[in-house]
């Protein structure tokens, strides 16, 4: 044994602390004062000398370290704050405001602006009556209000006298119709909660039993020999030269006999440079075989509506069988047509084959992860179920195969919404076609990255809808289909999933429950405000797994997104100004590597002189593209239901409502960091 091993241990462990700088320490050694230390046997008179001193000293070196480190702590969470701050201070002053549309846009922004400065002086009002000692909890509502009313002389200021009728009017008049409002959108709540259950256990189902369309026969039978009808490839663009080559490239390469095949490119653009370089993209693919023409229109109206039913018009088209559209940013595999089309040989009642979509910028960043749970759920739940037991679902406008039979009976394209996909569904679905959905065969597509353009593809993907069920009703109501089949069009198609989901969820947890904070009689339940979105949350990402560690962000994310939805179902339904706006959504012009690698590999053959191909080539144009200057937008009413959550969730503290506090908290910065455009690209 060591000599220092015997020395005896007296007055605890020594501290030795190492202090470069009062930023950077480090402790090497430090142990709590042992018992003997502080319990000394024999009364005062047997402590030694000194050691009440040394344990003094040691104590306060512990104290001083922990303080040290919680100042370190504070001083941290202060930085990234004052970092916090001074990027929404730089936003703030290099950002646009949202002031498309003045007209509707503003009253709808107005009104919740006027709600916002009413529920801030409501606080105050509140705060200054929680310090004068009105401060009850929930279960005291009732003995409140009896004992205002019936002790009118207990009020002995002006304030409290104020407060007591405020009190009563809460009671009497304020509470019944809000309480009722909020029952309301709780049945409304659970309804499509149990249809979102009922499309999940259908799903489920489906796979369990692995259900799938399958072809009757295959392209090339042995018996009735090869099926290759004559198709037509439509690819509407409009002002898209981010993605214009990639979506031309993949449709020459599809895998189909050359003579039974025609592309149209229809190209809407009205920028004459554009215009240029996608009449070159098609020369030089005509050049090298391809059966492929450009069409471009001198009265551009009717948006993709009206170019899609100027190409249908050519004469040529009647030689056609089948039509298939890819959106400008579609690239499909080139095994799509023989994995789709002969779903319709043998099968006349036919008249859609609808594919799924894939996504090659799904994790470029949060919003297209958020963005990837909706759709995943929309193809794999929705869309699955509903073309395998009921043959009908919603159009997705792309990635899909018509029979032209199918749509020239049903009226073809027509103008008169912003959702002409969904048009021409319904009114096919009205004449008895039947639709199919794979969701085997995906084509790959872009996400919006940035907030802005994601926001104006919902809106018009949500006031559209509307001007259709107007338009539909009457049609629907006499069409010669079966009554469950119109009820489940109108009831479930149009204003479940289309009406009421967007309405209560702005309602219900933007409205009514920060108004519940200020009229605390009317209540909404915990398991309302928690509980049931969670679960809802829940199902929806079961089809994305990958995507459970932002299931938080996307329950805050989509009740966020109920104000764009909200408003966008209002202008549809009462044809407000906003509800005709189309803006075509802005692409980015991202591939995945394989597609880079693809692309190398099926170019064309170059003509003498000029260079091979190369994919780090291709990658730096691509990196080049997004090197230009970008500026955020800031959203007025996002940043008011913020300021208007958050005084809400202040407002909850008086009362001590915890769920109800932190989902308003939440929820209140969800908003606000949407409203300063901090979710998603910047805006070109």
């Amino acid at each position: 044994m060591h000599w220092w091993a015997k020395e005896k241990h007296r007055g605890g462990t020594p501290v030795v602390v190492k202090m470069d700088n009062p930023n950077n320490w480090s402790m090497v050694e430090l142990e709590s004062p042992s018992d003997d230390d502080f319990l000394y046997h024999g009364g005062a008179a047997a402590i030694p000398k000194g050691g009440r001193n040394k344990n003094a000293k040691q104590l306060t070196w512990v104290l001083l370290l922990k303080a040290h480190k919680a100042a370190g702590c504070l001083a941290s969470i202060a930085s990234a704050f004052l970092s916090l701050a001074s990027a929404v201070r730089r936003r703030l002053a290099s950002g646009r405001t949202d002031t498309e549309n003045p007209g509707g846009r503003s009253r709808f922004y107005a009104c919740i602006k006027a709600f916002l400065w009413l529920s801030l002086l409501m606080l105050g009002f509140e705060i200054a009556a929680y310090f004068k000692g009105w401060h009850f909890g929930a279960a005291d509502l009732q003995l409140k209000r009896l004992y205002t009313l019936t002790n009118p002389f207990a009020v002995k200021d002006v304030f409290g006298s104020l407060y007591s009728k405020w009190v009563l009017i809460r009671v009497e008049y304020l509470a019944p119709p809000l309480q009722f409002l909020a029952n309301v959108c709780i049945v409304l709540f659970i309804i499509q909660s149990l249809d979102r259950l009922i499309l999940c256990l259908g799903c489920l189902w489906v796979k369990l039993r692995k259900i799938k369309p399958v072809p009757k026969h295959a392209l090339i039978d042995l018996e009735s020999g090869p099926y290759f009808p004559m198709v037509l490839v439509q690819i509407p663009m409009c002002n898209e030269k981010e993605v214009y080559q990639q979506s031309i490239a993949a449709v020459c390469n599809l895998d189909w006999p050359s003579g039974k095949l025609l592309i149209q490119v229809l190209d809407d653009s009205d920028d004459p440079l554009t215009q240029s370089l996608i009449k070159d993209e098609v020369r030089k693919w005509q050049n090298n075989g391809a059966n492929i023409i450009y069409r471009h229109r001198v009265i551009r109206d009717g948006y993709k509506a009206g170019n899609l039913k100027s190409a249908m018009n050519c004469g040529y088209v009647k030689d056609y069988e089948f039509v298939t559209i890819f959106d400008a940013d579609f690239q499909p595999n080139s095994d799509f047509l023989m994995r789709t089309v002969p779903h319709f040989k043998d099968n006349e009642e036919l008249g859609l084959v609808q594919a799924r979509w894939s996504f090659v910028n799904k994790d470029e960043n949060l919003l297209t992860r958020l963005q990837l749970i909706n759709l995943a759920f929309h193809f794999e739940v929705e869309q699955q179920v509903n073309g395998i037991f009921l043959n009908f679902f919603g159009f997705n406008g792309t990635a899909g195969v018509w029979r032209i039979k199918a749509l020239e009976e049903s009226g073809g394209w027509l103008e008169r919404t912003t959702v002409e996909d969904m048009d021409i569904a319904v009114r096919a679905h009205l004449h008895g076609w039947k639709f199919i959905f794979l969701n085997d065969v995906e084509c790959q597509c872009e996400l919006p990255e940035s907030y802005e353009a994601y926001r104006k593809q919902q809106h018009r993907w949500h006031s559209g809808p509307m001007q259709l069920f107007r338009l539909c009703l009457p049609a629907i109501i006499r069409s010669k289909i079966s009554i469950w089949k119109k009820g489940n069009m109108i009831f479930l198609f149009f204003l479940l999933r289309k009406l009421i989901l967007p309405f209560y969820s702005f309602t219900l947890f933007c409205i009514i429950l920060p108004m519940t904070m200020f009229i605390p009689e009317a209540t909404l339940p915990a398991w309302v405000v928690c509980y049931i979105p969670a679960t809802m949350s829940f199902l929806n990402i079961l089809p994305a797994p990958k995507s459970f560690p932002f299931i938080v962000p996307y329950l805050l994310f989509e009740n966020t997104m109920s104000v764009t939805k909200f408003n966008a179902m209002v202008s549809g339904l009462f044809q407000l100004g906003s509800a005709y706006e189309w803006v075509v959504t802005k692409k980015s012009g991202r591939s995945s590597e394989g597609d880079l690698i693809n692309l190398v590999e099926k170019e064309p053959t170059k003509q003498r002189g000029s260079s091979e191909p190369n994919l780090e080539e291709i990658k730096e144009k691509e990196r080049r593209a997004f090197r230009k200057r970008k500026h955020n937008r800031i959203y007025t009413k996002e940043l008011a239901l913020a300021c208007l959550l958050l005084t809400a969730s202040a407002r909850s503290l008086l009362s001590a409502q915890g769920i109800h506090f932190y989902f308003l908290l939440f929820q209140g910065v969800s908003f606000l960091l949407v409203g300063l455009d901090l979710i998603g690209e910047q805006v070109e």
